[in-house]
C-alpha cells in the first residue's frame, strides 16, 4: 500500500529535518507554499489512518466516524489559520 511505499521517504525527510534543526537551529527551513500544503496533507493522511484504527477498535458506527473526520478536519484548518494566518483551503487555489 501507499503508506509502506512512502514510509521510507518520510523517514528520510524526518531524519533530514532533525539534522537541519540540530546543525542550523537559528535558520528557517523556508518551505514553499506547496511544501507547506504538502506537509499538512501528509499529516492529515497519517492522522486519519490512526483515527480509523481507533474507531475500528472502539467499534464506532460509520455515521459517528464521518462526523469525527469532519470535526478533525475543521480543527486542523482552524489550528493552521490561528497559528499562521493561512486558511488551508486557500492553499489549493
Amino acid at each position: 500500500m501507499i503508506g509502506k511505499k512512502l514510509s521510507p521517504i518520510l523517514e528520510e525527510i524526518e531524519d533530514a529535518l532533525w539534522e537541519f534543526e540540530y546543525y542550523c537551529p537559528d535558520k528557517k527551513p523556508k518551505y514553499t507554499k506547496v511544501g507547506f500544503r504538502s506537509s499538512i496533507k501528509i499529516f492529515m493522511s497519517a492522522l486519519m489512518e490512526r483515527m480509523w484504527d481507533k474507531q475500528e477498535l472502539d467499534n464506532m458506527p460509520i455515521n459517528k466516524r464521518i462526523k469525527m473526520v469532519v470535526a478533525v478536519g475543521k480543527e486542523i484548518r482552524q489550528l493552521v489559520k490561528r497559528v499562521t494566518g493561512i486558511d488551508s483551503h486557500d492553499l489549493y487555489k
